[in-house]
């Protein structure tokens, strides 16, 4: 992203910045995972951003906008100042192709991102489906809240968009599903030098895992 910036200024001068608008507190709740590890992640990403000297690019979440509020009065307050009615959204999701969609990609997400799950696989679809309206509704919300923040910004997105959409979709390394994204996947570095997304356990089976300063970063496939 950092180079994009630099490529952009070589042929429009005043260049470019991106702000990493970073979404884990909205959704943390309705995703279940806990606000210490968004803060860590957020934190972490900053600290990256500064000691590659990336100056180029910068990070937004709900602390630059409600300060030191507790998580879920800062989730409250998004929610209701921006988010639109689960009435108005079912009734999106039985009418649009597209909305209806990424209801069925979002509960398929949330269905293979909840293993741990105690009851059985149809009551996990059930609780999934509930939760994908809820993620449907902070998305939005967040998306509101983005463009009265950085109402001049192009603003991209790494899942795809439809044409027209107030967002550009980006891919930022190959997978074979344009949904999958480094978010919700795992890095593998194939044996040819190119790179691809997939879920970890496929990952550790094609590679080995790289540490980088002691963490695991990606898979490297022999």
């Amino acid at each position: 992203m950092h180079r994009l910036c630099t490529d952009i200024e070589r042929i429009h001068p005043p260049g470019a910045r991106i702000v990493i608008c970073s979404d884990g507190h909205v959704f943390g709740d309705v995703i279940h995972v806990p606000d210490h590890r968004i803060d860590a992640y957020a934190d972490e990403l900053r600290g990256l951003i500064a000691g590659l000297g990336l100056t180029r690019l910068s990070v937004f979440d709900l602390r630059d906008v409600l300060g030191d509020l507790p998580h879920d009065r800062k989730r409250a307050h998004v929610h209701q100042h921006h988010a639109p009615a689960v009435e108005a959204l079912r009734a999106e999701v039985h009418a649009d192709d597209q909305v209806r969609a990424l209801y069925r990609g979002i509960t398929r997400f949330l269905v293979e991102d909840t293993p741990d799950f105690p009851g059985t696989r149809s009551a996990l679809q059930r609780a999934c489906r509930q939760r994908a309206y809820g993620v449907l509704q902070r998305s939005r919300a967040w998306g509101t809240l983005i463009a009265a923040h950085h109402p001049a910004a192009v603003r991209l997105s790494i899942h795809p968009q439809p044409a027209g959409a107030e967002k550009f979709g980006i891919r930022l390394l190959d997978a074979p599903d344009a949904w999958t994204t480094p978010w919700h996947s795992a890095a593998l570095h194939r044996a040819d030098g190119t790179w691809t997304l997939m879920p970890r356990t496929r990952a550790a089976r094609l590679g080995r895992l790289v540490t980088v300063d002691g963490r695991a970063s990606h898979f490297r496939q022999e």
